[in-house]
This record gives C-alpha cells, sequence and structure tokens, in this order.
C-alpha cells in the first residue's frame, strides 16, 4: 500500500473539530505568485507544475535511477499560502490582490540532487513549462489553529470566523504576519470537484497569549 500522508497524520490533515495543532517541518515543492485563482494564467501554471513534478518523483519507481530511500506514496494534498499585496491577512473580497505560494508536500527522499533530476525528467515532456519557478524548501509551520471547511471556497470567511472564536477562547492569539500566512490545505483536487463538495482545511499560526 502506497503511505498517504493524509491518513497517516490525521490530526493534520482530518480535523473533526477546530483543534491547535504543532505542524513539524516538512519538504514541500513551491512556486510563488499573485492574482486571483479563478482568472490568474500564473495560477493554474504553477498548480500544473507541482502536480506534474510531484507525479514524476511518485513514479520515479519505474525509472531507471530510482531516489535512495523511494518508498510509494500517495500524491499530498495541494496547499496555498494567501496574504494581500499589501501584506494584510486575506480579504476574499479583494482575490486580484492576492499573493501567494502553491505548494505539495515531499517525502524526505526528495533531495535537492532528486528535485533537480525530477526537473530535467519532467521537463521533457512539458518543455513549454518555466519549472525555473519551483523550488524545494523545508518549511517549518509550528503552533497553529485549524479548522475544516465544507463547500466553496467564497464561504470560507463563515469558518474563518468560527476558527478565530476557537483560537480566542482556547487562550491563544491569531499570529498572521510577514511570515506566517493564511494557509489552506485542499483534501480534494481543485480541478475536478464541485464547489459544494469541496473540503478544505484552514489553518491559522498562533501564538501563546
Amino acid at each position: 500500500m502506497a503511505f498517504d500522508f493524509k491518513k497517516e497524520q490525521k490530526e493534520l490533515y482530518q480535523p473533526k473539530t477546530a483543534s491547535i495543532v504543532d505542524v513539524p517541518e516538512m519538504a514541500f515543492i513551491m512556486v510563488d505568485g499573485a492574482g486571483n485563482p479563478n482568472t490568474s494564467e500564473s495560477y493554474q501554471t504553477a498548480v500544473e507544475i507541482l502536480y506534474g513534478l510531484s507525479y514524476t518523483i511518485k513514479m520515479s519507481k519505474k525509472g531507471d535511477k530510482v531516489p535512495e530511500g523511494y518508498f510509494d506514496f500517495t500524491v499530498p494534498p495541494l496547499e496555498g499560502l494567501w496574504w494581500l499585496a499589501n501584506g494584510s491577512a486575506t480579504d476574499y473580497t479583494k482575490k486580484d490582490d492576492f499573493c501567494w505560494t502553491s505548494m505539495i508536500r515531499q517525502p524526505d527522499f526528495v533531495t535537492s540532487e532528486v528535485f533537480e533530476e525530477t526537473k530535467a525528467a519532467f521537463s521533457k515532456k512539458k518543455p513549454g513549462l518555466d519549472l525555473s519557478l519551483a523550488r524545494l524548501e523545508r518549511f517549518t509551520e509550528g503552533l497553529c489553529a485549524q479548522i475544516l471547511h465544507i463547500g466553496s471556497y467564497d464561504d470560507e470567511p463563515e469558518s474563518i470566523n468560527k476558527l478565530e472564536q476557537f483560537i480566542a477562547e482556547s487562550g491563544y492569539h491569531s499570529d498572521i504576519n510577514d511570515l506566517r500566512r493564511h494557509h489552506e490545505l485542499y483534501l480534494n483536487d481543485p480541478r475536478k470537484t464541485a464547489p459544494e463538495k469541496t473540503k478544505t482545511v484552514i489553518r491559522h499560526p498562533v501564538r501563546i497569549c
């Protein structure tokens, strides 16, 4: 059976209620950009790059050079860090002003060498994609609060308000800043899921009062 991060780390990917989690260091492939994700060509390109590289890594088991420490895995969900161009937290009425980092988690065997080899292999299949936009980065999110939102992305403010209320009632402060962002984890492939069935983990960094 392929290792599935969502099933093995349910506390991070499947919150049943609002909860506090301490998110450890993880490896991600990331692409930065700006603009409305519904209309921005750069966002669609970022998603194509992220999924393409991630599935190339997964299928490297069938290649001539299997990465050291390789194990079969289910490609983790797409994630996104979001903020506004002026540095403030996400405002869903100003999508054209969004800045974002789109990213997909990678197994720890994905080193910088594996990443570069993956880009070289994927570029042969998609020579028109600018893979220099992608980077491999280790990211430590730390102490956070999170909640599961079901439904359209446009309806997220209601869940965000519930999350912020939970944070305050639990004795924490929201800690969104230039280094710690509003974070969304898309448990369904957003390219293939009806809006009303979409499941999104909304995660906010927190600090102790």
